[in-house]
C-alpha cells in the first residue's frame, strides 16, 4: 500500500486496522445500554487492548450520544476516535464538533445505495444518492481528513451501481471505504467478489482504506469478515462479544484470534493485545448485564474445556492434538483455586490484578472486598470466577439506584415478606412487601421504592460455581414500550441476587430512556 493515510501514514499491505463499533453497534443491541461512564470506561479499555478506531456512537442521535463521543474524543489517547453520520449537513456538523478534542478523529459518513432501500427506505433515485454521497464526503472533510464513507446494504446493491458510489466518494474525500453486509444475507465468496472488483474497476481505490462490516444473521459474520480480507479489505469493523443489531456484529476476538492462529493462510498483523481479549469481554458483560453462552469461541468458558476421555488423553500428551492456541494467548489463566476467609487485602489486590482487574477505584476495591469476606464466611473455597462475580457486580456504575439491604422472611407457613432499603438519586428509602414467593416480594418491594412501568420479560438464575454453596448469578430483562434492558446480579443469597439483578436493569432503563434515534433520511 503506497498511499499515506491521513491518521496511520504509511500502511503495510499485510496490517489489518481494527475497528471497534461496540460503542455504537454494538449498544444497538436489544437489552444493551450504556451511560456516559460506562462508555468511558469501556473506551480506555479497548484503547489498551490496541484497536486502532473506536467509533465512539452517533452524535446526531441524542445529547447524551453526542456529549459521549465528546468525552471520549476529549479523553481517550491512541485510537482514532470515530462519530457515525448520515449524508446530511446536521449530522456531518454534530460529528465533526463531537470529535474536534480527538488526537486523530474521523467522521465516517453512511447511504443506502441498494435498490430495496433506495426504493422503500430513502425515496430517492440512484443520482439523487450519487449526489448526497459527494455531498456527505465532501462535507466531512471541512472537520477532518479522515473521512470513511459506508454503502448500507452495500452486499445487496447492484455491482456497476456500487463502482459509481465507490468512485464518487473517492473523488470527494473519502479516504475508507466500507462495503458491509447490513443484513447479514451475504456469503464468504459473494463478499471476496465485491471487494476483489471494487479495488480492480474503481479508479483510485489504490488511494484508499477498504473496510468491511458484517452481520450475524445467517451466522457469517466471522466468515465474510475473513473472506473480505482475502478480497483485499484492510479494515474490519467488529464487536467485542459480537454485539450487535439483530443477530450481532463479527465478533472482534474471534476475527483477530483466527487471523493470529492461521497467520499461515491469511499472513496479516493486528496491534491487538489478545492476552486482554478475555479480561475485555468480561468487562463488556459486567457492563450490559449479558453474558456470553458457555460455548462462545475465545471467550466462553467451555472453549478450553475438555470432557471427552479421548479428548482428555490427548491434550495430557500434547496441548496440540485438541487445542489450536493457548488458553494464556487470549487470557485465561490455569488457577483455579484462590482465596479464603483469612485472606486478607493484600492479597485480595493481587488476585484482582492476576484477573486482570487494573483500572478498580478505590472504592470498587473496598467494596469488593467486604463482599468478599462476607462470601468467605459463608463458602470454604472462594474460586476466581466468585472473585470475578462480586468484582463485576461492585464495579458497575449504579447511579440513580442502588441497594443497601434486603431481609427476608417466608417459608411453607406465611407469605415471603420483604424489608427492602435502597438509595433513589442519594436519598434513602425503605418499603417492606409481600409476594408470591421471596422474589416475587423482593421485586415488588422495588417497585413501590421507585416506582416505574416496566415489565419484567425475562428471569433466569444460574450458578457462578459448583456446589451447595455457590453464588447465584441472576438475569433479569425488563420491557418498557420497545426498550429491552438486561440486568445481572450476583450474590450468595439467590434473592438478594435477584434484587441485584432487577436494580442493574432498572439503572440501564433509565440509562436508556434518554437514548433517542434520529428519523430517516429521505428525500
Amino acid at each position: 500500500m503506497s498511499f499515506q493515510h491521513p491518521s496511520f501514514g504509511h500502511i503495510a499491505d499485510n496490517r489489518i486496522i481494527i475497528f471497534d463499533t461496540t460503542l455504537r453497534d454494538g449498544e444497538q443491541s436489544p437489552g444493551f445500554s450504556m451511560n456516559l461512564g460506562e462508555k468511558l470506561r469501556m473506551a480506555h479499555a479497548l484503547a489498551a487492548l490496541g484497536v486502532d478506531v473506536i467509533e465512539a456512537g452517533f452524535p446526531a442521535a441524542s445529547e447524551g450520544d453526542f456529549e459521549s463521543v465528546k468525552q471520549i474524543a476529549d479523553q481517550v489517547d491512541g485510537p482514532v476516535i470515530c462519530g457515525l453520520a448520515r449524508s446530511a449537513a446536521k449530522d456531518i456538523e454534530a460529528a465533526g464538533k463531537a470529535i474536534k478534542g480527538a488526537r486523530r478523529g474521523r467522521i465516517h459518513n453512511f447511504i443506502s445505495t441498494s435498490p430495496l432501500h433506495m426504493k422503500y427506505k430513502l425515496r430517492m433515485e440512484p443520482e439523487k444518492v450519487l449526489e448526497l454521497i459527494a455531498f456527505g464526503n465532501k462535507e466531512s472533510r471541512r472537520y477532518t481528513d479522515d473521512v470513511e464513507w459506508s454503502a448500507e446494504d452495500g452486499s445487496r446493491t447492484e455491482p456497476d451501481f456500487l463502482c459509481r458510489c465507490v468512485e464518487t466518494a473517492i473523488a470527494n474525500g473519502a479516504t475508507t471505504i466500507n462495503i458491509p453486509d447490513t443484513v447479514g444475507f451475504a456469503t464468504p465468496d459473494e463478499m471476496e467478489r465485491i471487494f476483489t472488483m471494487l479495488r480492480e474497476r474503481v479508479p483510485g481505490a489504490d488511494q484508499v482504506i477498504f473496510s468491511t462490516h458484517n452481520h450475524n444473521d445467517l451466522g457469517l459474520a466471522v466468515g465474510n469478515t475473513l473472506a473480505a480480507v482475502e478480497g483485499g479489505a484492510r479494515q474490519i469493523e467488529c464487536t467485542i462479544n459480537g454485539i450487535g443489531e439483530r443477530a450481532g456484529n463479527a465478533a472482534l476476538e474471534e476475527v483477530v484470534m483466527a487471523l493470529r492462529t492461521r497467520h499461515d493462510r491469511y499472513g496479516m498483523e493486528t496491534g491487538i493485545e489478545t492476552p486482554r481479549l478475555l479480561g475485555m469481554s468480561r468487562l463488556l458483560a459486567t457492563i450490559t448485564g449479558f453474558d456470553v453462552q458457555p460455548n462462545k469461541a475465545i471467550v466462553g468458558r467451555n472453549a478450553f474445556a475438555h470432557e471427552s476421555g479421548i479428548h482428555q488423553d490427548g491434550i495430557l500428551k500434547h496441548a496440540g492434538t485438541y487445542e489450536i492456541m493457548t488458553p494464556e494467548s487470549v487470557g485465561w489463566t490455569s488457577t483455579s483455586l484462590v482465596l479464603g476467609k483469612h485472606s486478607g487485602r493484600a492479597a485480595f489486590r493481587d488476585k484482582l490484578k492476576a484477573l486482570g482487574y487494573d483500572d478498580l477505584t478505590e472504592e470498587t476495591i473496598n467494596a469488593a472486598f467486604q463482599r468478599f469476606k462476607a462470601l468467605a464466611d459463608h463458602k470454604k473455597i472462594v474460586f476466581d470466577d466468585d472473585v470475578r462475580a462480586l468484582v463485576d457486580d461492585e464495579s458497575r456504575d449504579h447511579e440513580r439506584v442502588r441497594l443497601t439491604s434486603l431481609e427476608l422472611k417466608g417459608g411453607t407457613k406465611h407469605a415471603a415478606h420483604v424489608e427492602l432499603d435502597i438509595e433513589v438519586d442519594g436519598e434513602a428509602r425503605h418499603v417492606s412487601a409481600t409476594g408470591n414467593g421471596p422474589v416475587d416480594a423482593a421485586f415488588r418491594a422495588i417497585g413501590e421504592a421507585f416506582p416505574h412501568e416496566a415489565t419484567l420479560a425475562l428471569f433466569s438464575v444460574a450458578n457462578v460455581t459448583e456446589g451447595t454453596d455457590a453464588q447465584a448469578r441472576t438475569t433479569v430483562r425488563l420491557q418498557e414500550g420497545g426498550r429491552l434492558v438486561d440486568g445481572q446480579g450476583s450474590d450468595a443469597d439467590t434473592v438478594v441476587s435477584a434484587a441485584r439483578a432487577y436494580i442493574h436493569a432498572l439503572n440501564k432503563l433509565l440509562v436508556k430512556r434518554l437514548r433517542g434515534e434520529p428519523e430517516e433520511l429521505s428525500a
